[in-house]
Order: C-alpha cells, then sequence, then structure tokens
C-alpha cells in the first residue's frame, strides 16, 4: 500500500502570534508558519491505513525551502518514510489551481520514478485560504476518483477497492457508505477519527513510532526537493502566470476590540495602590 499526503504551511493564527501592519495585513514574514490544522485529519487518515495495510507513506508539500519543518512535523506525525518539496520561485503566488497542476505533475513524478500511488490524503481546507479546492481540483487533474467529507475508511488491497463513511453536505446527522476504486483521492472531514480496535494495530502504531523518531531526527536526509523543471513544468502554466484566479480587493483585518478595561497603577504610590489591596484581599483570605 502507497500513500501520499499533502500538506500546507500556513501563518500562526494563534493568539498573540499573528503580525499584522498598520492597515491590518497579514505580514506573513513576521508570522510563524505552522501546518495547516485540516491536514492533521489527512495525516490521521494516513497513519491508520498504514497501520492496517502496512506499505510505505510519503509526505508532500509545496511550498518556499521553510517548508520543511512541515514535512518534519509531518514525519513525526504519521510516521512517514520519507518528504517531497516542491520548491521554486516560479511556483511563487500560485493559486488553487497553479497549486493542483503542479501537484499532480509532482504525483505523476512519483509515480514514475519511486512507485505507484494507491491512496493520495489531503485536507480539508487551508486555515488561510478557506476555499476547499486544491485536493478536488488535483483529482481532477490526475483523473482519478475522489471521495470527500470521510470520517471513516478502510480498503480492500486484493480488490484494490477503498470503502468509506461521508458525512453528506457536512451534515453529521446523515452519513453515506461509498465505495471507491484505487487509486483514488481522499479528503477526510473534521469529524474523521482513526480506530484501532485490534491488539495488533496497536503493536504496530507503537513499532513505527520507534522507528520514526529515529528518522525524524534526521529529517533532511529522507527529503527530495523538485524544481518546476524537475517536473517538466511550463513557467506560463503555473504561479502568478498560470493562476487565473484574480482578487478583486482585500478587506484589511480590524483589531480585536478590548474586552476590558486596564488601569495603570503606580506601586509606589500608596494612594494608587490603595483600591488594589482592597480589591485582592477578599481572594487573599480565601473567600
Amino acid at each position: 500500500m502507497r500513500s501520499i499526503v499533502l500538506t500546507k504551511g500556513v501563518p500562526d493564527f494563534s493568539e498573540g502570534a499573528v503580525s499584522f501592519d498598520d492597515e491590518g495585513h497579514l505580514e506573513r514574514g513576521k508570522t510563524p508558519t505552522v501546518m495547516n490544522p485540516n491536514d492533521h485529519f489527512a495525516l490521521e487518515a494516513a497513519l491508520q491505513t498504514r497501520v492496517r495495510h502496512g506499505g510505505h507513506v510519503s509526505g508532500m508539500s509545496m511550498g518556499p525551502p521553510s517548508y520543511s519543518s512541515v514535512l518534519e512535523e509531518a514525519m513525526d506525525y504519521i510516521y512517514s518514510d520519507d518528504s517531497y518539496l516542491l520548491s521554486d520561485r516560479a511556483l511563487a503566488a500560485s493559486d488553487t489551481w497553479a497549486t493542483a497542476i503542479t501537484l499532480s505533475a509532482a504525483i505523476e513524478k512519483y509515480q514514475e520514478e519511486v512507485a505507484d500511488v494507491d491512496v493520495l490524503f489531503a485536507g480539508f481546507k487551508t486555515a488561510d485560504g478557506e476555499t476547499g479546492h486544491t485536493g478536488p481540483q488535483t483529482a481532477w487533474c490526475l483523473e482519478w476518483p475522489i471521495v470527500t467529507h470521510v470520517v471513516a475508511l478502510d480498503i480492500d488491497p486484493e480488490a484494490r477497492q477503498l470503502r468509506a463513511k461521508r458525512l453528506v453536505e457536512g451534515d453529521v446527522d446523515e452519513i453515506e457508505t461509498v465505495e471507491a476504486p484505487l487509486p483514488c483521492v481522499v479528503i477526510p472531514d473534521p469529524e474523521f477519527s482513526p480506530t484501532y480496535r485490534k491488539a495488533s494495530h496497536r503493536l504496530e502504531h507503537k513499532r513505527l513510532r520507534a522507528a520514526t523518531q529515529e528518522r525524524a531526527a534526521d529529517h533532511e536526509a529522507y527529503l527530495t526537493t523538485w524544481d518546476h523543471e524537475d517536473m517538466r513544468l511550463d513557467p506560463e502554466y503555473i504561479g502568478l502566470d498560470g493562476s487565473p484566479t484574480i482578487v478583486s480587493s482585500v478587506d484589511p483585518i480590524p483589531k480585536a476590540p478590548s474586552e476590558r478595561d486596564a488601569t495603570m497603577v503606580d506601586p509606589t504610590d500608596d494612594a494608587q495602590m490603595t483600591p488594589v489591596l482592597e480589591e485582592l484581599q477578599p481572594f487573599a483570605a480565601g473567600d
């Protein structure tokens, strides 16, 4: 069983980590990059598949050289065997369509030079784009069937068939069971939760974790980087030139309003400190 997991680096939107300019625009250079949160569900689905059926898992990401840290996190998370980074200035400013063209070209190169892929896992959507287009568009480029909103899955390797439970139009109260031939693309829903009911699965999970800790410590040795020439891509169809999306305008992100007032006091001024002590005294007494 051979799987690839697509993952992406996004700005760290946690409190205190995001940097904005005076107009409210995100400053990516001053904001840390983390793995896209929704990619974790794709990683969990890929790990469950590997624990149950064995095989090989590769992580793949498209972005600047710094995205190698995202692939390192993926390796540690899903115990992937190796990583592939698609990095090139010609790929910069790609919209989802240009990204899908690049990813599909990389997967075709992978199949030509490494091995045939059985399942491609991708995140539900990214935290910085929120379109949810890249996975489906990549499936279209590859001409592979796609199953979205997956909450549970299993594979019959001999029959070359995937069987999955998926939410119907995102409704958690309505679930349908579908089948798809391999190779296919799987988009796990945020409701996806891996299951390891057999003792053999739990033991395999533990074994893979131990084996990966040493590999992840030397992540760069398992990282392959491809540029647009490696993937035989025409610059006119990738990056900004190959992106048909037009952004008509960008609204600045408003600063969050303060939730409480703050009163500045001088700790050396007894008159200012007296009301502070009166406010804290009941709590110091245990009331």
